[in-house]
């Protein structure tokens, strides 16, 4: 049996007469996942030849891909611990009310760049504070994470709805954020993408090279087992149900900079979007496994679909079910991955 066990691997290489590095890098999630968006961008420059791809589809992808990026980001330490958040739009939304309803009585559009600081303090404790209480509830009430963050969904909607009657308010960004953060240029580069970039660049390493990182993936793999090496599963729970809200806040200031409004009816489906693209990086929805380099080229895959379907004349309802059905094909390939790796 074990002289079997020793001669399997070598079988399988000869059989497959492919050296072991081609056949490592065909198993990466983020080769195949990159070779789908590439994909998409041929298709889309062939179906629309001069329309499609130019240096200003480029950057508008790559701005309207940016505040979901940062949510992506998030998720993608939230679900590798093989948990959910569905409450991320309302999240956003509730830490938007929050900080444009402080700009509005403090200077409106007008206001200064000390209301500005405030403004983006508030978001970002607003978001902190509710993802931590979510994370509190999943990790001591033993309340699944689909159920905490569904009712969390419709609480800070809810709670959104009752501070504004409802209303998108008027003014509740200043000009100073729109004009610097929103509208504005580094080297010809948006800031808002710059932004997303510095995020992604930072957390990307904090999974990838620090414990905090380590926990997460061992959490994800298997939690009894970080239980029994006196890791404080509960306590870091929190902590990344705390981070995907400190990063809704963030998306909430970067709403604001960009539209100057809450747009409190306008983030149903984010976690729908964001949910899609980071699981099409490779993230599983077991644990355990998954890449922040995964989620960047899992959130452009939705941005360039939806840009191409507009370019080519595709109604934006389909653009909505082209979305749904890319998020259950990811989903059912993620299942045929743990099924393979399992049998292995």
């Amino acid at each position: 049996m074990t002289a079997e066990s020793e001669k399997a691997p070598v079988a399988v290489g000869s059989r497959a007469g492919v050296p072991d590095w081609l056949r490592r890098a065909a198993t990466l999630n983020e080769l195949w996942t990159f070779v789908i968006l590439l994909a998409l961008v041929v298709f889309f420059t062939i179906a629309a030849p001069g329309k499609f791809f130019t240096t200003y589809d480029i950057t508008q992808i790559a701005v309207n891909a940016a505040i979901y990026l940062v949510l992506g980001v998030g998720m993608t330490f939230v679900i590798i611990t093989a948990g959910i958040d569905l409450s991320i739009g309302s999240v956003l939304v509730l830490a938007a009310v929050a900080a444009g309803e402080y700009n509005l009585h403090h200077g409106g559009p007008a206001s200064g760049w000390g209301t500005v600081a405030i403004c983006v303090v508030i978001a970002l404790a607003v978001g902190t504070a509710w993802g931590a209480l979510q994370g509190v509830v999943v990790a001591s009430g033993k309340v699944p994470p689909l159920i905490v963050t569904l009712g969390g969904l419709g609480a800070a909607l809810g709670i959104a709805e009752l501070a504004t009657g409802g209303q998108d308010p008027a003014g509740a960004a200043s000009t100073h954020l729109q004009n610097s953060l929103g509208f504005g240029k580094l080297l010809g580069i948006p800031w808002m993408v710059i932004l997303a970039a510095v995020v992604t660049a930072v957390f990307g390493a904090v999974l990838a090279a620090t414990r905090f990182g380590d926990h997460t993936l061992a959490i994800g793999s298997n939690p009894t087992a970080v239980r029994r090496a006196g890791i404080p599963v509960g306590r870091h729970l929190v902590k990344v149900y705390g981070l995907m809200g400190l990063l809704a806040g963030l998306g909430a200031v970067m709403w604001l900079a960009s539209y100057g409004t809450t747009s409190i009816a306008g983030h149903s489906t984010d976690n729908l979007k964001v949910i899609t693209a980071v699981v099409l990086g490779g993230t599983s929805l077991f644990g355990g496994r998954g890449s922040v380099l995964g989620t960047v080229i899992g959130v452009f895959i939705p941005a360039v679909l939806t840009t191409g379907l507009i370019v080519i004349g595709v109604q934006q309802y389909w653009q909505d079910v082209a979305v749904g059905v890319v998020l259950v094909v990811a989903v059912y390939i993620d299942q045929m991955r743990r099924k393979t790796r399992e049998r292995a």
